[in-house]
């Protein structure tokens, strides 16, 4: 079983309280449409990180281990714990440093809120280079099974973190990410620029000077300096590619072209970064109705257990059903996102989706190895048909379909 998925009610849970606790604090920190694209980021993130998997740990663990560490040991569990968060550090250091893998990471900044709903807006696209800087390990001896779980204490962790209901922390902020340090990893401030890169501990930021210490006489302004103007989760995943892709196009000779992937994210120079101007910072909005906020926000809510069913079944269902499971998943997160969006074409993508979810839901005895009762086909058939009757008396096109910061995907 996917350890995620007894993640995820943990996950909505908190994410529920801490959007409650901010009203009931008159905090601006949560946003629907910006918190509904951070989950759809995740999702797709988690879906398609089924199918790319790569077992060149594995494989270099069983071919080139210089010796193997025992899993029977609680020191090497620890020692393997430090060593996977500094693997980390540094895969997180070039994430920012170089073009191609900030492509990959931008997703996870992109969001103009903190929350924890943040914490989720993740890649779907690591996988390509990611597992090169945690080589080293296998090269160690650190046995699979022992990286798998100290990486998934290290991912586990840094959830929390994502919040701004959690000041600072005394000395604690000197040796553990906390939320303080990582708010300013997310800042486009200019002090935030490329620091506090830790999973779990910060001393290695100490170590190679790049620790930020959170400064309480300016607000930290969230997201990054050219903003993602988008709540397409799929755009929020391609577009730093298809930027890079028109730069290299447009840069002559082989060596430049090159340049444009491996370069920072802002390119070669010793020149100060362009200073950011906080009293400037808008945040994007498509005046998004309420209602149709609320109506993507109950329709997420219906998808979770279907997100967790695919997670659990993946291990041993038919690579083609998984398929057909993932593209219903991913299709539900970009219509919900359209309509965030107030795009036209968007309701009656919508409508269809309902017709075609419930009618096969309520046809099939078996949902992909569920064997659903006739009691919850007939739900779910009701309200799929409520629903699309809802959605068409629903005016959901914007006015400003069309402008600079709608759906560019």
């Amino acid at each position: 079983m996917d350890p995620i998925v007894y993640a995820i009610p943990v996950f909505m849970l908190t994410i529920l309280l801490e959007a409650w606790w901010a009203r009931r604090t008159n905090k601006d920190v949560y946003d629907i449409p910006d918190a509904l694209t951070s989950l759809h980021h995740g999702v797709i993130s988690q879906v398609l990180g089924k199918f790319t998997q790569v077992g060149a740990y594995i494989l270099v663990y069983e071919q080139y281990r210089a010796t193997e560490w025992s899993t029977g040991s609680v020191g090497l569990w620890v020692l393997a714990l430090l060593f996977y968060d500094l693997c980390y550090y540094w895969t997180h250091r070039m994430d920012h440093e170089v073009g191609v893998l900030w492509a990959a990471h931008v997703v996870h900044h992109s969001s103009e809120y903190y929350n924890l709903s943040t914490a989720l807006r993740q890649t779907a696209s690591g996988f390509l280079f990611g597992w090169i800087f945690y080589l080293p390990m296998a090269v160690a001896g650190v046995p699979p099974y022992m990286f798998v779980v100290v990486g998934l204490i290290d991912l586990l962790y840094q959830y929390w973190v994502h919040t701004e209901l959690v000041g600072r922390l005394g000395w604690l902020d000197y040796i553990l990410v906390t939320p303080s340090n990582h708010r300013v990893h997310h800042g486009q401030n200019d002090y935030c620029i490329d620091r506090n890169y830790g999973g779990i501990f910060i001393f290695w930021d100490h170590l190679f000077g790049t620790f930020e210490m959170e400064r309480a006489n300016e607000k930290i302004c969230y997201g990054v300096r050219k903003p993602l103007h988008s709540f397409n989760p799929l755009w929020g995943n391609l577009h730093f590619y298809a930027d890079l892709w028109k730069q290299s196009v447009a840069a002559s000779g082989w060596r430049n072209k090159l340049g444009v992937w491996v370069a920072p994210p802002g390119g070669w120079t010793d020149g100060p970064i362009e200073h950011f101007d906080g009293d400037q910072f808008v945040r994007f909005e498509r005046a998004t109705p309420s209602a149709v906020r609320w109506y993507a926000a109950v329709q997420y809510g219906v998808t979770v257990p279907f997100i967790s069913h695919f997670l659990a079944i993946f291990a041993h269902a038919d690579r083609f059903d998984c398929a057909v499971y993932a593209l219903g998943i991913i299709s539900t997160n970009v219509i919900l996102g359209a309509l965030l969006e107030r795009r036209s074409s968007a309701k009656w993508w919508e409508i269809s989706r309902l017709m075609v979810f419930g009618l096969t839901f309520a046809a099939a005895p078996s949902w992909f190895g569920y064997q659903s009762p006739l009691w919850l086909r007939a739900v779910m058939l009701f309200y799929t048909a409520a629903s699309a009757l809802w959605m068409l008396r629903l005016e959901v096109a914007s006015p400003l379909e069309g402008s600079t910061g709608g759906l560019r995907a």
